[in-house]
């Protein structure tokens, strides 16, 4: 049935597997990288290595999807929220799902051959992370922390790209996203927690139990507490302060959409993180311009 679908009538369904239509993954993976690129740079990175991260961020998200699905190809149908993904419809098989993220893994690692020979280094355990991630959820009681290393590995590399090494700041501002990470997927997680009780999946929202909502305002609060210690190791000045003050805002108005735990609230948060991401960066780039300035 799968076989003898024309490629163009597969394409809609491999754009859903990529997840191209909800582009929230992408910030999420995005906002930590240029971070990390306009720190290392102090300012506005070389246009080829931002150009280089930003398709590559896309790509390897888009590879995560597909993995993803394809580790949960068997839960997918039980769950309500992705019932209806490609391979739990079964209108993409297995194996194309397979052969589709190494292609947009092979493409992100073309797309990073012409950086440093340590950004090439740094991708082996990035992809591995990225491929490994899925399976987590059988056997790590917070797969979430695990999916923040994962999501996070753009930093080390943005480093490693602008610089030619990768200095103890960046391994901190991983370490936040890690907490940031835990915080947002958490969120998403408590969404999906009945769905996933049910199926006997580990999720941070599981193993947290009614602790829960606390944990989430506490990774928060470690995240922003380690990204003002990376403020005080690059001499950052008031702008980058501002921008994690306003994060903290925001993470604060995530608490009065959490702390009910309805569903429909806790997605809402989840997706809002994008714009924590946003006030981090804009904190990040408007710093660094008036120290060039």
């Amino acid at each position: 049935m799968t076989h003898s679908m024309p490629f163009a009538d597969k394409l809609p369904h491999y754009v859903r597997l990529m997840r191209i239509d909800k582009p929230i993954g992408t910030l999420l993976l995005l906002w930590p990288t240029l971070w990390a690129l306009w720190l290392a740079a102090g300012g506005w990175p070389p246009l080829h290595i931002l150009v280089i991260f930003v398709l590559g961020t896309f790509l390897m998200r888009s590879a995560g999807c597909v993995i993803n699905d394809y580790a949960d190809r068997d839960f997918d149908g039980h769950v309500e929220r992705t019932k209806h993904r490609p391979l739990a419809t079964k209108s993409v098989s297995p194996r194309e799902a397979l052969l589709l993220a190494a292609g947009l893994s092979l493409l992100a690692f073309v797309l990073i051959l012409p950086l440093e020979p340590l950004v090439i280094w740094l991708s082996v355990p990035a992809l591995f992370l990225a491929a490994s991630y899925p399976f987590t959820k059988r056997f790590f009681a917070i797969p979430q922390a695990y999916l923040g290393i994962a999501f996070g590995f753009g930093i080390p590399m943005g480093f490693a790209a602008v610089m030619g090494e990768v200095p103890g700041v960046a391994w901190l501002m991983l370490l936040a996203n890690v907490f940031w990470a835990v915080a947002y997927d958490t969120e998403y997680a408590m969404v999906d927690r009945p769905d996933d009780l049910k199926i006997g999946i580990k999720t941070s929202a599981i193993t947290f139990g009614r602790f829960d909502v606390a944990a989430v305002m506490l990774c928060y609060a470690a995240a922003l507490g380690l990204l003002a210690v990376v403020g005080a190791q690059t001499g950052a000045g008031a702008a980058y302060y501002l921008g994690l003050a306003a994060a903290a805002g925001i993470a604060a108005y995530h608490y009065t959409l959490i702390r009910a735990r309805d569903r429909a609230d806790c997605f809402k948060a989840f997706r809002h993180n994008n714009w924590l991401g946003a006030v981090i960066f804009a904190g990040v780039f408007v710093d660094q311009l008036l120290r060039a300035g």
